[in-house]
């Protein structure tokens, strides 16, 4: 098989190109393809002629190795999931990019640590901040400024703040809803775990089916936020209704009178 140094694409569907032309395409050294394809990376070009052509699976297959490898994984390891998908390196590489893609779109901030004192007080604090970071909040960055990780999360501690709620009963408050968010996000987990991937994996993970995997996944993201959001309010209008009621009925008692009788007038 040789390389064409020209276009080599007479005969050749659109989407295929030479090794050369991949290369380019996705920013690799023709001799790493290569190196790919002998560590069972890459599957073998379409050869006519003595031109091999290369096509977006093999595109899909690059960019899902890289991703795989800033996860961490080494290259053997990779090599075994690739294996193993019984899909298509793109339908999987869909698959797991909508797996991998954040929740949320709420893009980080970065602010001065002062700025921090300034917005939240206390939580300057360094014992405070840890837990803040924990949490997920934001964190501090080698330069001494803080990237808010959640700036949504900052402004409703900031707005606590402007009620008289102070720094640690706002973070404890967090850690609270915290615990509490790991189990649902848990249970929606295992819910697709369950009633989505397990039936599709048992099915011997279908050609066809990557797709609708990928779509499942996607669509379960703002189904599992309006689900808590609506359960939330269900369970925040009890609680206030409970509460009223309490407030009510202790607002409704007689005052306690005084032991002493008031003099009378002479």
């Amino acid at each position: 098989m040789s390389d064409s140094k020209g276009s080599g694409r007479s005969g050749a569907p659109e989407d295929e190109m030479t090794i050369r032309q991949l290369a380019e395409r996705t920013g690799m050294t023709v001799r790493n393809i290569r190196a790919h394809q002998t560590r069972g990376l890459l599957p073998p070009p379409i050869v006519r002629g003595r031109t091999g052509y290369y096509n977006e699976e093999h595109v899909a297959r690059i960019e899902l190795t890289r991703e795989m490898q800033a996860d961490g994984l080494n290259l053997e390891a990779i090599r075994r999931v690739l294996d193993s998908g019984d899909g298509s390196a793109s339908a999987i590489f869909d698959f797991t990019r909508a797996l991998r893609a954040p929740f949320e779109d709420e893009a980080p901030e970065i602010i001065e640590a002062g700025e921090l004192a300034e917005l939240w007080g206390d939580a300057a604090d360094a014992g405070l901040r840890r837990r803040a970071e924990k949490l997920g909040i934001f964190r501090a960055l080698p330069d001494g400024r803080i990237e808010v990780i959640s700036p949504q999360l900052l402004r409703a501690a900031v707005e606590l703040a402007e009620l008289g709620v102070g720094a640690e009963g706002a973070l404890r408050t967090a850690e609270k809803l915290r615990r509490h968010a790991d189990g649902v996000a848990r249970a929606f987990v295992d819910l697709f775990v369950k009633e989505v991937w397990l039936p599709f994996d048992r099915a011997g993970r279908p050609e066809g089916e990557w797709a609708r995997m990928s779509e499942a996944l996607e669509r379960m993201r703002p189904l599992a936020a309006g689900a808590l959001l609506a359960a939330f309010q269900i369970a925040m209008g009890d609680a206030v209704e409970k509460e009223s009621e309490r407030t009510l009925r202790l607002a409704a008692r007689p005052k306690k009178r005084s032991g002493k009788r008031p003099k009378s007038a002479d």
